[in-house]
């Protein structure tokens, strides 16, 4: 099950339910169990009756009628300037948190570039992400 479709099909997931909203949700609408159970039934479905790999069914549910959800979900141009800064100084809370355990875990500042990939990550992962463009950083 999930909500981003084209980031789960290039990841050739041998089925997969896509349900078209917002991220978080690919379960069904927050506080509504019968769409939660619907989807849970019909990911069931999938699973069970996929003729093959890298099969993908979509949800008949919607968030909403007219899909405009998808031009406010995170749109920062449509969003509040104090609703801006409340989510701004939410996130660098939990990206002080998030440093915070790394240096505790031995891990350093990743972003800085002081805490290499090299040995902390499989070789395989290495290997995909050299292949793509993007190289660990080195010691």
């Amino acid at each position: 099950m999930g909500a981003a479709k084209d980031i789960v099909e290039w990841a050739g997931v041998p089925r997969f339910l896509f349900s078209d909203f917002p991220l978080g949700n690919s379960c069904g609408k927050p506080h509504e169990p019968d769409t939660q159970r619907f989807t849970l039934d019909l990911a069931l479905k999938v699973l069970e009756s996929a003729v093959g790999p890298r099969t993908t069914v979509q949800s008949p549910l919607r968030w909403n009628d007219d899909g405009d959800w998808k031009q406010d979900y995170n749109n920062i141009e449509r969003m509040p300037a104090e609703e801006v800064a409340r989510r701004r100084a939410e996130f660098d809370k939990v990206k002080q948190v998030a440093l915070a355990q790394r240096k505790q875990a031995g891990g350093g500042d990743v972003l800085a570039g002081s805490a290499p990939l090299q040995g902390r990550v499989s070789p395989l992962f290495q290997q995909s992400m050299s292949a793509s463009g993007v190289a660990p950083s080195e010691p």
